[in-house]
């Protein structure tokens, strides 16, 4: 194969590297055995901190569905406790004491009761809104009304009533708001 002669030195220095190369071989295929199984391990590390995310997801996702389920139903139903409310502050005085309309009006009373009682075991609460100061996320203001009394920005009247489901909000409050007065301070 090759004619030109080895000397010694050649020789021993073919054989160094040839007893060499198995130890060298074997420990570049150990550090890259090592190298995959750290990547491996990285991996698998990653898949599980992405599964705990993926199921505290779905838990809070569930547990909102349960907590706010009935927000379309409790929206439709306001309406219906605004309703019940106007009919009962639209009765006079005098009529409230008539034998007559005592049993109706004693009726009407406790089914607003009760409607607050269920709005109550759901999470669902009036917001208080007068003598507030405005706040957008609770409030819709409708206008503006000169007073000497409240200070600028101040819920003076509320048109309709605001609330809430747990710690969300269900309907504004429809309010009046104090501006200061007309060529005053």
């Amino acid at each position: 194969m090759n004619d030109i002669p080895a000397n010694d030195d050649t020789n021993d220095l073919r054989e160094a590297t040839a007893e060499a190369a198995p130890e060298v071989a074997e420990a570049d295929r150990h550090a890259e055995l090592e190298a995959k199984l750290a990547d491996a391990q990285a991996e698998v590390l990653y898949a599980r901190a992405d599964l705990q995310n993926v199921r505290r997801r779905a838990e809070k996702e569930v547990a909102d569905a349960r907590a706010y389920a009935a927000t379309a139903f409790s929206r439709d139903i306001l309406s219906v406790a605004d309703n019940l409310s106007r009919a009962l502050s639209a009765i006079p005085d005098d009529l409230r004491g008539d034998d007559r309309l005592k049993g109706l009006i004693t009726g009407l009373e406790a089914t607003g009761r009760e409607l607050e009682s269920v709005f109550g075991r759901h999470g669902i609460t009036k917001l208080v809104s007068v003598g507030e100061p405005l706040d957008p996320n609770k409030h819709q203001a409708m206008f503006e009304v000169p007073s000497a009394d409240a200070k600028p920005g101040t819920v003076v009247q509320e048109i309709q009533t605001g609330y809430m489901i747990r710690d969300r909000l269900l309907r504004p409050a429809l309010v009046g708001v104090a501006k200061a007065p007309e060529g005053g301070a």
